[in-house]
């Protein structure tokens, strides 16, 4: 190579291309480094570099960044680094130039064929079997005209899915090339849209470590991240250089074009390195003390809030400043639509570990003009206890409501004093977010999430049954509330069928009729199944997978599921961006909606509580049935819900109506498909005061003039 090497400067951090002069910007940073090698390669699975240039930390190094600009390179070139200092762990310090390293702000990563996380652990030189940056040129894709869509949360139904998962069955349809890619997400577009969810919340897409799992297995989620910046290689079809970064933008693109927004699931609390046994990779090598949290007794080991045997110090300024620039880059130059923080509570942990009070990085988050019209959402919890539901920072952060799927989980069940709670579940959550300008549809509603049970199996299996994790079933959660309808796992009996059945319905129709913005699993519309197992993290096999038979098996499901997203979408009930008024009497105290005085129920659009008495709701702890009504003066819609989760039937009075009105039957769980969904237009007459619900059964009723029926 002809290279003109000169000082560069410190900024942008990484590899950046410049015109004038034609070249390329290097900027890494390290702080108690003591020299850095930058190594250019020719082809992703070189064994050795093309050239080595030993940065001078005099003319290459400003404060804690080194830097370098070579001449006569661009996009396409690949590169890493070998980076020199103290070994000393008892101090922080885990510098190794035997090892090479990928720079944390690559956007491509390349050399996945040859990578082993064993040789990038203990002793000895790698390169051979290391991870390599590629220089991209973000401003040569043709974006066309696309643009955020900027969908309300009050008009969002979020599908988290798998992105292998999603097409990798033979059976999807999708050509055996494109199987488990972006491209084929994008084959499978129209099915999303006549789902008619809103956005798509995919598992990690930031490039990860698929050997971070006991062998033979592999890491299947992703929540293992290397590069933050980098689509992960294996989502890609394409085979050239730049097939990762460029599938994903046409993904985003076609999303944009069906109306779908897209929303990454970030993983921001640790990384593939590991605990103090783990490979350097990147972070580790480059400067141990600031990337991790270290054990202030002891630098030697990892603090571990993750459970994942390290913790992102993410209020470290400098790593700070990776992940808002990372966040921004994913915004400003893949066009994403939001993100999904997991384990979020590990980011308001001080550079000690300590929860903060104003987590910098938070704020940042919050505040970022970049990020202003992005969805912000956080798993606000950790694994090490700090559990921030309800009280996480800010303004903008929607969050995973864990309480929303526990209580409905144990109401449909069928367990006791669970009913005060349920309505508070509904109504947005106002017990958990009493803030009185906080938004309902900021709290996210689901009852299942890659994490768990699937929602059949939630109604199948007692007991997880994770055997094939090779971990003697101790991994995944124990507290599951599921119930599996009297007999564990498949069954021909045909009354545990209708049972199992009617449950997801149940499930479905309180998850849609809820205040708050839904959230349902990949699959469940028709009834995945992962045979019991509730932490597929390492199974990356038909287990995991989306069975595409299924959805004409379930094609009775489906037409449900889509009805009621259907149907809800267009209610204005259901897009109110506040808690709604509380009418009537017997107000759950757990709501924290009790009216100090009487309101016309026609002025605001409001809820009453019921029984099987009108206005008289049973809180006891023995309850197992509920009813509402819900109102909304400005488009006229009048509903009434009624829950019995009772194993028997209950006959529930119904609220009367102006003369020239009746209620008229939308959804009835206990019924066969397709009389189980209607809409308003083709839904059956209520004839009379009272109406009997059937066992473990939930019905929805609408008011309507009869004159515009006829």
């Amino acid at each position: 190579m002809n290279l003109n090497i000169l000082p560069g400067k410190s900024f942008p951090i990484g590899a950046t291309v410049f015109k004038y002069p034609e070249g390329v910007n290097f900027s890494i940073y390290s702080k108690n480094a003591t020299a850095i090698e930058l190594l250019l390669f020719d082809e992703p699975h070189a064994a050795k570099p093309e050239q080595v240039i030993l940065l001078d930390p005099k003319q290459h190094k400003t404060h804690h960044y080194w830097h370098i600009f070579i001449g006569g390179i661009r996009a396409g070139q690949i590169y890493a680094y070998r980076v020199y200092g103290p070994f000393e762990p008892e101090k922080g310090h885990r510098f190794d130039g035997s090892k090479v390293l990928l720079d944390p702000y690559s956007q491509v990563v390349v050399g996945q064929k040859k990578y082993s996380r064993e040789a990038a652990t203990g002793y000895g030189d790698n390169c051979a079997y290391a991870l390599k940056g590629v220089v991209v040129d973000p401003t040569t894709y043709d974006w066309e005209d696309d643009q955020p869509l900027n969908i309300p949360y009050a008009s969002t139904v979020i599908y988290e899915m798998h992105v292998g998962g999603f097409t990798r069955n033979p059976n999807s349809g999708v050509a055996p090339e494109k199987r488990g890619t972006f491209a084929g997400l994008v084959e499978k577009i129209p099915y999303l849209k006549e789902l008619g969810i809103t956005a798509v919340e995919l598992l990690p897409v930031q490039q990860f470590d698929e050997q971070d799992v006991r062998e033979p297995l592999t890491n299947y989620w992703g929540y293992s991240p290397i590069a933050f910046f980098a689509p992960h290689h294996s989502y890609s079809s394409r085979q050239d250089i730049f097939g990762q970064i460029d599938e994903f933008r046409d993904l985003v693109k076609a999303l944009h074009k069906a109306g779908i927004e897209i929303i990454l699931d970030v993983v921001f609390n640790h990384t593939a390195e590991g605990n103090e046994n783990g490979p350097t990779v990147s972070f580790r090598g480059l400067e141990n003390s600031a990337y991790y949290i270290l054990e202030p007794d002891n630098p030697t080991y990892y603090s571990n809030y993750s459970g994942c045997g390290n913790t992102f110090n993410t209020n470290n300024p400098f790593v700070h400043r990776l992940i808002v620039d990372c966040l921004c880059y994913w915004v400003r130059e893949m066009h994403v639509d939001g993100f999904r923080f997991d384990l979020a509570s590990v980011m308001s942990r001080s550079m000690s570990g300590h929860p903060l009070e104003d987590p910098p990085v938070l704020w940042a988050i919050e505040s970022d003009p970049v990020l202003a019209g992005t969805k912000i959402i956080a798993e606000a919890w950790d694994a090490a206890g700090l559990y921030q539901v309800g009280s996480f920072i800010g303004d903008r952060f929607a969050e995973w409501n864990g309480p929303y799927r526990d209580d409905l989980r144990q109401f449909v069940k069928g367990e006791p004093q669970i009913v005060n709670k349920l309505a508070a579940r509904i109504m947005g959550s106002p017990d958990i977010y009493p803030q009185a300008d906080r938004e309902p549809n900021h709290s996210i509603n689901f009852i299942t999430c890659h994490d768990g049970f699937t929602m059949n199996d939630l109604v199948s299996y007692n007991q997880k049954h994770n055997e094939a994790n090779w971990e003697d079933n101790r991994d995944g959660a124990n507290d599951n509330y599921s119930w599996n309808c009297g007999c564990e796992g498949a069954t021909d009996d045909p009354k545990i069928g209708v049972l199992r059945l009617r449950q997801i319905k149940n499930f479905f129709t309180i998850l849609f009729f809820s205040q708050g913005t839904p959230m349902m699993l990949m699959g469940d519309e028709v009834r995945r199944s992962q045979l019991g197992n509730n932490n597929g993290y390492c199974q990356n096999n038909q287990l995991s997978w989306f069975d595409w038979s299924q959805v004409e098996k379930q094609a009775d499901l489906l037409r449900f599921v889509r009805g009621m997203i259907s149907f809800t979408q267009k209610l204005e009930i259901m897009r109110v961006d506040k808690v709604l008024a509380t009418v009537g009497a017997g107000t759950p105290e757990s709501s924290l909606a009790i009216n100090e005085e009487e309101i016309d129920p026609w002025e605001v659009p409001n809820i009453s509580w019921h029984g099987v008495h009108l206005a008289i709701p049973d809180w006891w702890k023995d309850s197992h049935s509920l009813a509402l009504s819900l109102k909304h003066p400005e488009s006229g819609e009048y509903f009434h819900i009624i829950l019995n989760a009772y194993w028997k039937p209950l006959m529930f009075e119904l609220p009367r109506l102006k003369i020239g009105e009746s209620w008229y039957l939308i959804v009835n769980t206990a019924f066969p498909s397709p009389q189980d969904f209607n809409d308003l237009d083709t839904a059956t007459r209520v004839i009379g005061i009272k109406y009997q619900v059937e066992a473990r059964a939930t019905v929805v009723l609408m008011a309507a003039k009869v004159a515009d029926r006829i």
